[in-house]
């Protein structure tokens, strides 16, 4: 059932009195609430799991995450706020994070960055602070580019730099990646989240007409695949190995989603290599054309390309050409590669930190295109969620090599279809499943632990991902069980190599590394406290269909997220911020109206008893309860 905006709030009728009360506290706590402003703490990492820790020590004191120890120390260090002036404070380098506090304020101040989000150390003039002054530019992944300044005179100093580089970037200098080292216990064990058996087992697979396939069980099909696929039944393992032989780096054609009625798929892939002279593979078409076979309600296949059209026909077409697959209907999405998208997230960081130009704040986030692509891929989503659900149809989605735009779009329209992605297990499923293990490049893309940051490869697109989920939730409310801070908590821990969830590229890296065993997985974390991810608004509108509005005008820039650094664009305080408290109150209300419709219930009863027990005419006084 479509859904395009639920708005369903559930009645209930209290005493008169009860209500006026119950009222009045949540628009007093509702207005308090709105006249703050948000305060978001600066310890953006890890806040709830250390809150204990930073509450016993003391201010001068670094806390420690398990297994993290101090390298440097520096005291008498400039941090050179853009926003309220210089402080001079102690500066402490970590094997994980870079820590500075200042105590020459009334309330201390605290700087508090992780070493995996630095994307480069560079060095700056500060000749305004006197001679031997060196000047050091921390840019990180997150938005911000906090600076520092320091004399050169004494040895320690020296060292900032160094021990920064080291440790910001562990694996030029050969080391390991920090989430090897951080061994904290929690209740839940997050990397069985994800059982891709179970998963599918979910879908009503296998069926008769597709199998749970093992062929990649060692990675030799495609090493940038999952252990397990599921395919066609049909389709024969040296057929499989032909297509995967015609497809850009052997990513074949495998289901990522089925509908539970119409058995119509999501099938995700890369591009085929037909080449300057147009090549074909006719186990490709006899493949796809079993696809369109196993779905009994269409018999049309529609292929999304996600690329724009002039550059893929331009690239030795690089596209399936429909005399060879007459079944077929090609549709571009028209997104550009992730270079475009390197460049825009480059523009919006100048818009957003540390400065802004408020004249022009509007007019300078379009000149990023940040929201423009954010709509393609929305628009996208939405035309093959559409094409699933209401044409019945089967759809191929793949770009260049089925490990960006392809994870982008597949599991937005699986958000979009799938109620169930859509709570807070199901969506760790959901990255797990078309993101981590069907190879996104996350070693590349983001760069972890690498100190080239000028590297091609890098870009932003699971960043873009989570801010097209954040749209959606900001269309429907309480479609989604998790809350942004969910949300930010997960791109913060994309940086940080605290965890090995999204570290290197492929499942068989993964294991290869040995990850499961020696790290511990960002969900171990997320669901021992699911209270602080969760939508107290949650609604499960099971088998409903979003279909978020893909228009500029129903975007908005993801202000809690891009401009949380700057303390002048911090958004007025978001109803989730206090929601904890405003239901306990509610409930605390809701307790007090039901003693006193029992006291009133109570009191009716005695007055019907005294009312038998003592007539007028014997002098007594019924009694009479209002409330």
């Amino acid at each position: 059932m479509p859904m395009e905006c639920p708005h369903n709030s559930q009645k209930q009728t209290y005493v008169c009195v009860c209500v006026c009360v119950c009222v009045c506290v949540f628009v007093t706590c509702f207005c308090l609430m709105s006249m703050c402003d948000l305060q978001v703490s600066r310890r953006t990492n890890l806040r709830q799991a250390f809150k204990d820790v930073r509450r016993q020590a003391p201010m001068d004191e670094v806390p420690l995450v398990p297994g993290e120890t101090i390298k440097t120390s520096v005291k008498d260090v400039m941090y050179i706020c853009p926003f309220t002036g210089a402080v001079t404070g102690t500066l402490t380098v970590t094997d994980y994070k870079l820590y500075f506090v200042s105590l020459e304020r009334d309330a201390a101040f605290i700087l508090d960055v992780n070493l995996g989000a630095i994307s480069r150390l560079e060095t700056i003039s500060v000749q305004s602070l006197g001679e031997n002054t060196s000047g050091l530019e921390i840019v990180c992944k997150d938005m911000r580019s906090p600076r520092f300044a320091y004399k050169m005179e004494e040895q320690s100093n020296l060292e900032i730099l160094e021990v920064l580089t080291k440790y910001a970037f562990p694996l030029s200098s050969e080391l390991s990646l920090f989430a090897f080292q951080y061994k904290e216990q929690f209740p839940e064990d997050g990397w069985k989240v994800y059982d891709p058996v179970a998963e599918y087992k979910r879908m009503g697979l296998p069926n008769e007409s597709w199998t749970i396939s093992k062929i990649n069980s060692n990675y030799e099909v495609c090493d940038t695949y999952p252990a397990l696929l599921v395919t066609p039944t049909s389709i024969k393992e040296d057929e499989i190995k032909r297509v995967a032989s015609f497809r850009v780096k052997h990513r074949i054609p495998v289901l990522s989603w089925i509908h539970p009625e119409t058995q119509a798929t999501i099938v995700r892939c890369s591009k085929p290599m037909v080449g300057p002279t147009d090549r074909r593979c006719k186990e490709d078409e006899h493949y796809l054309q079993t696809i369109i076979d196993a779905n009994a309600q269409s018999h049309k296949l529609t292929i999304f390309d996600a690329r724009q059209n002039i550059v893929a026909k331009a690239k030795d077409g690089g596209l399936e050409n429909e005399n060879f697959y007459p079944n077929m209907d090609l549709n571009f999405l028209d997104i550009p590669n992730i270079h475009v998208m390197r460049e825009s997230l480059r523009k919006l960081k100048e818009v957003v930190y540390p400065t802004i130009d408020e004249p022009h704040w509007h007019s300078a986030i379009d000149a990023t295109h940040w929201l423009q692509y954010i709509r393609l891929l929305l628009a996208g989503a939405v035309k093959i969620a559409d094409k699933v659900e209401s044409s019945k149809s089967s759809v191929v989605v793949h770009c260049s090599d089925g490990w960006d735009r392809t994870a982008q779009l597949t599991s937005l329209s699986m958000l979009m279809l799938d109620s169930y992605y859509r709570t807070l297990r199901g969506f760790q499923v959901l990255l797990e499943k078309e993101w981590i293990s069907f190879g996104h490049k996350f070693a590349a893309r983001v760069g972890h632990g690498d100190e080239n940051h000028a590297n091609s490869e890098r870009s932003p697109l699971f960043v873009q991902f989570i801010d097209c989920v954040w749209q959606m939730m900001r269309q429907f409310p309480t479609a989604f069980e998790f809350n942004e801070l969910f949300l930010i908590t997960i791109l913060d821990h994309l940086y940080s190599c605290l965890f090995g969830t999204f570290l290197y590229n492929s499942e068989q890296e993964r294991v290869e590394k040995e990850v499961n065993g020696k790290t511990v997985s960002l969900w171990s974390y997320i669901n021992s406290q699911p209270e602080d991810f969760t939508n107290p608004f949650y609604v499960d509108y099971e088998n409903h269909v979003l279909y978020p509005v893909a228009s500029i005008r129903h975007l908005e820039l993801w202000i809690g997220y891009y401009v949380r650094w700057n303390p002048r664009m911090r958004p007025q305080m978001p109803v989730h911020q206090n929601l904890k408290e405003l239901l306990y109150l509610r409930a605390e209300l809701q307790r007090k109206v039901e003693e006193l419709q029992k006291e009133a219930s109570s009191s009716h009863s005695i007055s019907s008893s005294s009312e038998h027990a003592y007539s007028p005419s014997n002098g007594g006084t019924p009694l009479h309860t209002s409330v």
